[in-house]
């Protein structure tokens, strides 16, 4: 998993909790965070492709959450800046080279190392699916969103 992915958690976290009355600027997030304006900006474009960002063009443009934080998954956000592809991908080595020799039927289903990824998968990404940035939110700590928007307004101005 990118680091693109722990970016755009936070700056939809950020973005929750400065609320919708303003587009914050990718410039601005990237300064917030001290990253890379270019590949932050590629990270927000891709969730506002989701559905989970909106963009505002132009000199007061930039990024608002689309949805409430109670509709967004951290597997949405994964999904939009990583893809929908599985993590593991089985190639069936064991058909390769001397491993082939097997007899066909051994072959018809997936072999315990699949299985046993596809298990694993499945587990992170319905653990990924049940969390939403609201629940982040609830456990961050309790001035977390007042200091936030407190500093957010200082550096606003």
């Amino acid at each position: 998993m990118t680091e693109g992915v722990e970016w755009g958690l936070h700056c939809c976290l950020t973005l929750a909790w400065i609320g919708p009355e303003q587009p914050v600027s990718t410039a601005r997030l990237a300064s917030w965070f001290d990253l890379p304006p270019a590949y932050l900006n590629k990270r927000l474009q891709a969730l506002v492709r989701a559905g989970i960002l909106s963009s505002t063009p132009g000199v007061r443009g930039g990024f608002r959450l689309a949805l409430a934080p109670e509709q967004v998954t951290l597997m949405d956000v994964v999904a939009a800046i990583e893809g929908r592809d599985d993590v593991f991908r089985c190639t069936e080595i064991r058909q390769q080279g001397q491993g082939s020799l097997g007899e066909n039927r051994e072959f018809a289903t997936p072999c315990g190392v699949a299985a046993a990824m596809r298990k694993a998968e499945l587990a992170w990404r319905g653990a990924l699916a049940a969390q939403t940035l609201s629940d982040l939110m609830a456990a961050a700590p309790p001035d977390a969103r007042e200091r936030t928007r407190h500093q957010y307004a200082r550096l606003h101005d």
